[in-house]
């Protein structure tokens, strides 16, 4: 399943490269977040069965993963294949690898390692094990299976029991923060899950937001874009005051506040409590 809003070119570009797998997708689900006639078009082209689900609401990628992923165990699916319209599969059998994956170590979800479009070796976003940030495919140091950890949805593929375990994900959310929130729900859920090193997909670099702290022991995120850190910093409110992530909002606040300080930005510490106590509080509006 995929979830797009107005990126028809890039779109193309995805389902050309979903179309190449040695194992086809049974059934391809597209939630169209901007009812775009010229995706609509672009998904009837797809060679295979398709269930193509426009939105006249936007429902960010929060609402349109649990939306798909509501349509494919409506289908009938085993297994449920997430990505955005941004990302693509990085060789031909992404899927087939992920499957015997799944069946070879009894998981309910894997995920393939997220990477740089344009430096496959680099990973998107920076990857923690343990105590230790990788920010290189090539330094982990032989590793093929990442136990525990996933970053979704970007190729992530879950079974349909998983997903009667944990749920979909939270339309409140709308984008930003809705993978954490089913990746906690997988670690309380005891769902078996981690990320293959066999498998790769390729994914806009996103690991800018993270600006360093410390002398670069520590890092904050801190998106480029207002509307972006509305989202994070609101529905990252919500998330710490979930159980199992109670623990980090201290954390947090020595963080943001070390951040914002050495910037000697007050006005931004001052939008990041009002939003991280937004979501605390189960405040979910959206600007403007």
């Amino acid at each position: 399943m995929i979830v797009t809003c107005r990126r028809a070119g890039l779109l193309r570009e995805g389902l050309a490269v979903l179309a190449a797998q040695t194992r086809l997708p049974d059934h391809l689900v597209v939630v169209d977040n901007g009812d775009d006639e010229e995706t609509r078009q672009v998904v009837a082209g797809w060679p295979g069965e398709v269930e193509y689900l426009p939105s006249r609401d936007n429902l960010g990628g929060a609402g349109g993963f649990a939306l798909g992923m509501l349509t494919a165990l409506r289908l009938g699916a085993d297994w449920v294949w997430c990505a955005d319209d941004d990302g693509r599969p990085g060789a031909p059998d992404t899927l087939e690898v992920l499957l015997s994956e799944a069946s070879d170590r009894q998981l309910g979800e894997v995920s393939p390692a997220v990477v740089d479009i344009a430096d496959p070796d680099r990973f998107a976003f920076p990857v923690r094990t343990g105590l230790r940030w990788s920010h290189r495919v090539s330094e982990m140091e032989g590793q093929t299976f990442l136990p525990g950890y996933a970053s979704l949805f970007n190729g992530a593929l879950f079974a349909r029991t998983a997903l009667h375990a944990v749920g979909v994900p939270d339309l409140r959310l709308f984008l930003r923060g809705d993978e954490t929130e089913i990746h906690r729900r997988l670690v309380r859920a005891g769902v078996p899950f981690g990320t293959t090193l066999r498998a790769a997909y390729h994914h806009p670099q996103g690991s800018d937001e993270f600006r360093p702290i410390l002398g670069g022991r520590l890092s904050a995120q801190y998106p480029d874009d207002a509307a972006k850190r509305f989202f994070v910093y609101r529905n990252r409110g919500y998330l710490m005051s979930q159980p199992g992530m109670r623990w980090l909002y201290p954390l947090e606040l020595v963080r943001f506040g070390w951040f914002f300080a050495a910037r000697r930005d007050w006005a931004g510490l001052r939008t990041w409590l009002r939003l991280t106590g937004d979501g605390r509080r189960e405040r979910f509006r959206r600007p403007g």
